[in-house]
């Protein structure tokens, strides 16, 4: 068996427009389709960045009132998401003027290269690396 690479990333968010403003309008991820699902009462928001091979897909669930992350103790599953940049101080210069706070720019202990953490409006632990 041969994995080429990740297609998609799938979260669920409690407010779909919240989720839209943040992570189209802040961070530029592109819509490839919005739907809202009657079946399941939720709506689905295809997102992508990067192109051709780069490209990675975000699917965003809204459901209604889903059950809040855990932070602390950190539960099995998804921990974070991750985000290549070029220069993480220009990045945290640019989300802090969107008004996102970011964690202190530190040192990856094995990459040795720069990175800090931010989160999404439902805390969504999110990772700038260069």
């Amino acid at each position: 068996m041969k994995l080429n690479a990740i297609h998609h990333v799938a979260i669920i968010v409690s407010d779909i427009e919240s989720a839209k403003d943040f992570y189209v309008s802040k961070l530029g991820f592109e819509i490839i389709r919005e739907n809202y699902r009657d079946q399941r009462n939720d709506w689905k928001l295809d997102l992508k960045i990067g192109d051709g091979e780069h490209t990675v897909e975000l699917e965003i669930f809204a459901e209604p009132d889903p059950p809040k992350r855990v932070s602390r103790p950190e539960a099995c599953g998804l921990r974070h998401l991750a985000f290549c940049v070029e220069d993480v101080d220009a990045t945290v210069a640019e989300l802090e003027k969107l008004g996102i706070v970011c964690e202190p720019i530190r040192y990856d202990d094995y990459t040795h290269k720069k990175m800090t953490f931010f989160f999404d409006p439902d805390g969504l632990p999110l990772e700038l690396h260069e």
